[in-house]
């Protein structure tokens, strides 16, 4: 399914974190010269075009036309392809991803076709977030919409695993799983919880006018203001990431 909810300009606006947090799945990953690598969800690119220059072949892929217009201006070989329907077989040395996997509701689909991406002991290397990410944030967002009469379980567009039942699909699917944690990632904005909302709930809060959006919004941030919003204004969200690498 094409996304176009996604403004590339928003986003390395407000959520340039999330490619500068990517040092442990990066170490993950360990690119080496010469290999094909399929970046799942590459977004604007920008860590397509980093391990691209650790010598890799990167083929990034990306359900949003904006994401890879963007990619593709940084020199990107980038896809405009819903992760959910891969059709590779055997081409690639690893796959990884980046705080995408969270968006893709139907994970045993996506692994299981990136399990056949995958060349004879390729890995699947990937970041998302797990058990309790944004839990003051979803908490809020539930709240808010609960009040003008909207269930947020029937839109909420994310999934976040625990580890054992993460590990559990992928190995059902085929992978020897070698690790699969969470880790803590409380992360200060660049801006504020407005612009956060802005990039992250566009697709949750689609439907509604503008103003109605606006209501929304301001009643999450208003919310989620006692536990993510510092004396000095600063605001941080709640992060909590998934990493595995399976094989």
């Amino acid at each position: 399914m094409i996304n176009d909810n996604w403004k590339a300009e928003d986003y390395a606006f407000h959520a340039r974190f999330v490619s500068d947090l990517s040092q442990e799945v990066i170490r993950d990953l360990s690119p080496q010269q010469g290999e094909t690598i399929l970046d799942l969800g590459c977004g604007d690119g920008v860590l397509s075009r980093e391990i691209m220059r650790q010598g890799c072949n990167v083929i990034g892929i990306d359900s949003s036309p904006d994401f890879v217009s963007a990619a593709h201006s940084i020199g990107v070989d980038a896809r405009l392809c819903d992760a959910q329907s891969i059709e590779f077989d055997g081409e690639f040395d690893a796959v990884f991803s980046n705080a995408a996997l969270h968006w893709m509701k139907r994970q045993r689909e996506v692994s299981f076709r990136v399990h056949r991406a995958l060349k004879p002991g390729g890995r699947f290397v990937a970041e998302m977030g797990g058990q309790g990410n944004i839990a003051t944030l979803s908490e809020a967002m539930h709240t808010a919409l609960d009040e003008i009469g909207i269930d947020f379980s029937q839109r909420n567009p994310w999934t976040f695993p625990d580890p054992g039942s993460h590990a559990k699909l992928l190995s059902e699917v085929g992978f020897e799983v070698r690790k699969c944690k969470l880790r803590d990632r409380t992360t200060p904005l660049p801006t504020d919880i407005h612009g956060w909302l802005a990039t992250f709930t566009r697709k949750l809060l689609s439907d509604l006018d503008a103003a109605a959006r606006e209501a929304v919004t301001n009643r999450i941030a208003e919310l989620c203001r006692p536990k993510l919003c510092g004396p000095d204004e600063t605001w941080k969200v709640d992060y909590v990431r998934l990493n595995f690498v399976a094989i």
